[in-house]
């Protein structure tokens, strides 16, 4: 079974505000997927209010520095991928200005070693796998301080 993400920075005040009540960014995003028309433009303006642009010059080192002495670990045209345990865990990682994707299969080691390091450069990444309705933070909101 192959697992999709999608990984959107979500504005601080927003992850604070809505924090223990995901699935109201779930359903948003989820139904901007299946609408149309005039909902496609009105949920697309959503997104955007609610999500940060991804630095991906700053993820894109990140990701280079932290693994790229992993055995198994490639970067190809700008796409990074992982393949742990002799392929039994692969992920495939790309960064998009408003985005983040992930494609992972087999074990979950493979797509954790990005998400770490995902984790320890932003606060706020909203990871959603639209398909299996999962979703979460990749660092969980209670460990943050809000003042």
């Amino acid at each position: 079974m192959v697992r999709k993400y999608q990984l959107y920075l979500i504005e601080d005040e927003f992850a604070a505000h809505y924090f223990g009540r995901e699935r109201l960014f779930y359903q948003l995003f989820q139904e901007h997927q299946k609408a149309d028309g005039e909902l496609k433009f009105i949920t697309k303006k959503q997104i955007s209010y609610i999500t940060k642009r991804v630095e991906a010059l700053k993820i894109h080192q990140l990701i280079q520095k932290q693994l790229g002495r992993i055995k198994g670990f490639k970067a190809v045209h700008g796409a990074y991928s992982i393949e742990l345990s002799g392929k039994l865990s692969t992920a495939k990682l790309e960064v998009f200005q408003e985005l983040i994707t992930v494609e992972a299969g087999g074990s979950y080691e493979a797509e954790t070693a990005f998400f770490e390091v995902l984790r320890k450069c932003e606060t706020s990444f909203l990871a959603l796998d639209l398909e299996h309705q999962r979703y979460g933070w990749l660092k969980p909101i209670k460990e943050r301080k809000f003042i």
